[in-house]
């Protein structure tokens, strides 16, 4: 509500200068001007992060079948559930109806403040786990760029190992710098970055995955993917589950989607809009997704790393693989301020509100920077998101289990943002009655997906169990 206000307020003085309404849209907003093109290029940057690396592993533990049946049946859910989301963007009338500018005030409005704080929660889970899971995915293609380079400019290979957790406190530092700055997330022109490198590594994956393919004369890889006898019948149970959870986790955009439905211009109507862009995107991100998860498994069979491009670190055009591992490490370091900076701005909101007149949260100091004027630091500021980078770096830390990781936090958040609340949600808004044929399917597709998300949850945790138990406690790899 705190956004509203101020946005109403800036409006407000802005008009009464004769700014005009072409600045604004009739709600006194500054006036929206994305396009169905912007906000596919904001839905494919949402969804192609780190995850996708670990659907080779993840093709592997299902197998040829399962694998990319479970990419596209994830992609039609999400497809389905994301126009019942569109539809939510506003309370009452779908043209001059209240605009919920984020995902938890849909929840408030059109279900009740309940739904609303479990909406919440679950949207900081997803704002702690995925900063964890970009830690420990960035810490890994630092080791590949650092292996790689080491290992073509040193004689002595045994110098180019680095501990995993010093990697980890390099990009903690950098991550410790980068939520300094006020509204990082909304920087113009960090979409396009985070496009573009999206983009590149990706495709260098794929390509480098078809080389690979080539170069061995066969497509690797079975029906049912990892054999019993190369891993246990209880091993295999928890790596199809963990598997899922980590094909969850290339969904795991709901919590960004109605922003991006903001910025959408009116008219047309924005659900329409939206509707258009999620198509066409969720087919471009479903085809990019096969690709990588296929042609990953192709190339390296049931051996597939957890990291894909972690597997062509000692490949012959080494500069290519550098690069795609600098634009993994670029796009992570961006996203993980784009998930962290919400929950910044939220836990001191309420600081301000609870604490306003303490000198811990007014305090401030002018610190110069050449060229830029002087920077204002806030003490609380820097102490607050200080602490969250320090333990989310100490949790990467302690897991550094790339795929249990991807596949829990996959799991927390896939049944609730992109099932269970899109589905309560229509049923409100169209009134769908109680036992009715459609009351029922949805009510079908929201059990099954809850049923998916506990047993992608216990197989990830039964894999951080297994890994806790064979991993040293000192200097791990």
């Amino acid at each position: 509500m705190g956004r509203d206000r101020a946005g109403f307020e800036v409006a407000f003085d802005l008009l009464q200068q004769g700014g005009g309404s072409k600045c604004f849209d009739d709600d006194g907003r500054l006036k929206r001007t994305g396009t169905v093109w912007t906000a596919r290029a904001d839905i494919i940057t949402a969804v192609i992060g780190s995850g996708v690396l670990s659907l080779a592993w993840a093709t592997a533990q299902l197998g040829w079948i399962a694998g990319p049946a479970a990419m596209v049946l994830f992609s039609f859910v999400a497809c389905y559930t994301s126009s019942l989301l569109a539809d939510c963007y506003r309370s009452g009338d779908p043209v001059l109806g209240e605009r919920n500018i984020t995902y938890e005030s849909a929840v408030r409005n059109i279900l009740d403040w309940k739904k609303e704080k479990l909406c919440i929660l679950a949207q900081y889970l997803q704002f702690l786990g995925v900063p964890i899971v970009y830690t420990i995915a960035a810490s890994t293609s630092i080791m590949t760029i650092i292996e790689s380079v080491c290992s073509h400019t040193k004689s002595d290979k045994s110098a180019c190992n680095m501990i995993s957790d010093r990697r980890m406190i390099i990009f903690g530092a950098i991550e410790i710098v980068l939520s300094q700055v006020p509204n990082f997330d909304k920087l113009q022109g960090l979409t396009i970055v985070n496009f573009i490198m999206s983009l590149t590594y990706l495709i260098i994956g794929i390509v480098l995955s078809i080389k690979k393919v080539k170069e061995n004369h066969k497509f690797k890889g079975s029906l049912i993917g990892s054999s019993i006898g190369t891993v246990t019948e209880t091993q295999k149970i928890w790596n199809c589950f963990q598997a899922l959870g980590a094909i969850a986790f290339t969904y795991s955009y709901f919590t960004n989607l109605i922003e991006i439905q903001d910025t959408i211009g009116s008219p047309p109507q924005e659900a329409r809009t939206m509707k258009k862009a999620m198509l066409v995107s969720a087919a471009v991100i479903t085809l990019l997704y096969l690709l990588c998860g296929c042609m990953g498994y192709a190339a390296f069979g049931d051996s597939a790393p957890e990291n894909l491009l972690a597997g062509f670190g000692f490949f012959n055009a080494y500069w290519l693989v550098e690069i795609a591992n600098l634009a993994i490490v670029i796009r992570l370091a961006c996203a993980y301020q784009m998930f962290a900076q919400p929950l910044f701005a939220s836990v001191e909101k309420y600081a301000d509100r609870k604490f306003g007149g303490s000198r811990l949260v007014t305090q401030e100091s002018k610190i110069p920077v050449r060229g830029f004027g002087k920077y204002t630091l806030f003490g609380f500021r820097l102490i607050c998101r200080t602490i969250f980078v320090i333990v989310t770096t100490l949790i990467s830390m302690l897991l550094p289990f790339f795929d249990d990781v991807i596949g829990l936090v996959g799991a927390l958040g896939f049944w609730p943002l992109m099932v269970y609340f899109p589905v309560e949600m229509c049923i409100v808004r169209m009134r769908i009655p109680r036992w009715s044929t459609k009351w029922i399917c949805l009510q079908i597709l929201n059990g099954a997906c809850l049923i998916i998300s506990i047993a992608a949850a216990v197989g990830s945790i039964a894999g951080v169990v297994l890994h806790l138990k064979s991993r040293k406690v000192l200097g791990g790899a």
